[in-house]
């Protein structure tokens, strides 16, 4: 009975027990502590039917919150026909067996939701592979304890003397069959990976800019409003999986990339961020990355800080960072929006739905994108197209001279332009630059 609800891990359709076991130094929203579960199970089709709070001196190795309030937990089942129970925890496949032997329905934890979530999510190849790739290594250390097969095997499978007992013969099959598509999946993320990167050289002209944030933040939103995109926008967690960019007008001539990538949450499974680096790579790759906010949210700080440490983990330059504190309209008093103030002096208070705050942000935007103008003198091939493009259109050309094959260009520009041109084959002498700094690079 066990082996056949482990089978299924889809939570879409069903009534759920939720239960949120805090622990010493825990903090959840004093208001509603397991909103966050709420809105995840909800977005991943089930409906919460009841919610049990247990506070936690320590884990118990069996089922986590210990029999007592297992046996509790299995009256809520019965009394509301409930399908799953769902928790805001990490279990270990050794208490997720052991709470189903109580409660004699399929237990969901907190990363496998998630999981379900990205996989009813993923829309590209590259999502779904990642998604793919998240829950096989998710289950592989688990697949002893977890279930007995995730591939039933042939009747023609070795049996008999010298042959291991079947369910250790398979697990072991399961374990090869696993890491070999590990291995592959690997490999086809590698190969998207290196596409993305050549498309990342192909516009690196350009200025770049990444949205990121807790889930369900406003990061649509201010995309489709900063740059008249029809992107998804739902009050669903995890909206946004695939990486979506647009071309965002800051003045007449002046365009930029902005991207929405996909958004953090507490907790966020380790090996989830992992599997979604190449999505990543966007915001480590963008020159400027724009931190999302929902203000409005009691647990804005406590998500600002979960942001945060992903940002740490992907090793990004927090310096590199603008802090948006968004649904400033969606606030009954300022108190909240004082108190965030204080922590990011530097952020800037908007509104993505109602557009307040926006031609702030352009006007910031547009100074970091412009950088230090600076004038150089460009030597190149006259036959090389890209690069005279490039000239065109993020510089002010001034001068211009033809010699066998080779032209001398003068021309004001950003800064950050002068090791683009050099990759792509020009010699750049600087000019003049307004940076006071008495060394510069003559090359």
């Amino acid at each position: 009975m066990t082996k056949q609800r482990r089978e299924e891990l889809s939570v879409k359709a069903e009534r759920a027990v939720l239960v949120g076991a805090i622990l010493p130094g825990q903090h959840l929203d004093p208001d509603d502590p397991l909103a966050e579960l709420k809105s995840l199970t909800r977005t991943a089709g089930a409906k919460p039917v009841d919610e049990i709070l247990v506070r936690l001196r320590q884990i118990k190795p069996g089922t986590f919150i210990g029999t007592g309030k297992s046996r509790e937990i299995a009256q809520l089942v019965r009394a509301h026909r409930a399908d799953v129970v769902i928790f805001d925890n990490d279990l270990t496949p050794g208490q997720i067996r052991g709470l189903e032997e109580i409660l004699a329905v399929k237990i969901i934890d907190r990363s496998e939701l998630i999981l379900d979530i990205f996989a009813s999510r993923a829309q590209t190849r590259q999502a779904r592979l990642q998604v793919e790739l998240a829950q096989l290594e998710y289950t592989y250390p688990r697949l002893a304890r977890m279930w007995e097969h995730l591939h039933r095997i042939g009747a023609g499978a070795p049996t008999g003397v010298g042959a291991r007992g079947p369910g250790e013969q398979q697990l072991e099959m399961d374990r090869r069959m696993v890491r070999k598509r590990v291995v592959q999946l690997k490999s086809a993320l590698r190969k998207i990976q290196a596409r993305r990167e050549r498309e990342v050289w192909s516009r690196g002209s350009q200025f770049t800019v990444a949205l990121v944030g807790y889930t369900n933040a406003g990061k649509s939103t201010l995309l489709n409003t900063l740059t008249g995109a029809n992107t998804l926008v739902e009050g669903r967690l995890f909206s946004t999986l695939d990486t979506k960019t647009r071309r965002w007008q800051l003045r007449p001539g002046l365009w930029v990339l902005l991207s929405d990538t996909v958004g953090f949450i507490r907790n966020l499974p380790h090996h989830l961020v992992a599997s979604f680096r190449a999505t990543l790579e966007h915001t480590q790759q963008a020159d400027l990355l724009l931190h999302v906010v929902d203000v409005s949210n009691p647990l804005a700080m406590a998500q600002t800080r979960s942001c945060l440490a992903v940002l740490e983990e992907m090793e990004l330059d927090p310096n590199r960072a603008m802090t948006l504190l968004n649904k400033v309209d969606r606030l009954e008093d300022q108190t909240a929006l004082q108190t965030a103030q204080t922590l990011f002096p530097d952020a800037l208070p908007i509104s993505a739905a109602t557009g307040q705050g926006l031609d702030r942000l352009v006007e910031e935007v547009t100074r970091i994108a412009l950088g230090e103008e600076i004038t150089v003198s460009v030597r190149t091939a006259s036959a090389n197209g890209k690069l005279l493009n490039l000239l065109k259109a993020q510089g002010n050309v001034t001068h211009r001279e033809y010699s066998d094959g080779v032209v001398q260009i003068q021309a004001e520009l950003p800064a950050r332009l002068v090791d683009r041109l050099r990759q792509m084959g020009a010699a750049v002498q600087i000019i003049h630059s307004s940076d006071p700094s008495p060394t510069k690079d003559k090359t």
